[in-house]
């Protein structure tokens, strides 16, 4: 092989290398645009490679709008109805958009078992409508939410059926 192929492959290699931090996204876009040439040529992604790519590289705002995207792409994974007014409406009854409230003065409470989080959660109801793939943490605003949308959708069919205290 001639050193000016050796170059091109180098060059070639190190833009590869380079689309792939930027994004697999992006690199997948370029490939064709490369040239690549032979047997080792790059194959177009399958559909499920494409999603999966697409849900790992998926990144959310550390805010009451990022928590409720990442909890509606949970529920949908999980088969959990529910929809972003809806699951907004909620939580700015129960909480206001505060992830650390609790509720100290109702019957709960007074059990021992106060109502936390973005949408009021009590422990037992907490675990028991724990979604896999969050944390184990009440307070916690992705758990938090999907799991009190799990408990709703078990008991009113979907959190968009929720109007009051539930």
């Amino acid at each position: 092989m001639s050193a000016n192929g050796q170059n091109r492959h180098a060059r070639t290699t190190r833009l590869v290398r380079k689309l792939a931090l930027a994004g697999t996204g992006a690199a997948v876009l370029a490939l064709p645009l490369i040239g690549a040439t032979g047997a080792s040529a790059a194959t177009p992604a399958t559909p499920a490679a494409t999603k999966t790519a697409a849900t790992a590289a998926t990144t959310y705002p550390d805010n009451l709008d990022g928590w409720i995207r990442e909890s509606l792409d949970v529920m949908a994974q999980h088969g959990i109805p529910g929809s972003y007014d809806g699951i907004h409406r909620n939580i700015m009854r129960e909480s206001s958009g505060n992830p650390l409230a609790i509720n100290n003065w109702d019957i709960n409470a007074v059990n021992g078992t106060p109502s936390k989080g973005l949408l009021q959660v009590i422990d037992p109801t907490f675990q028991a409508y724990h979604v896999e793939g969050t944390s184990w943490d009440p307070y916690d605003p992705v758990a938090n939410i999907t799991a009190a949308c799990n408990y709703a959708a078990d008991r009113y069919g979907s959190m968009d059926n929720v109007f009051g205290a539930y």
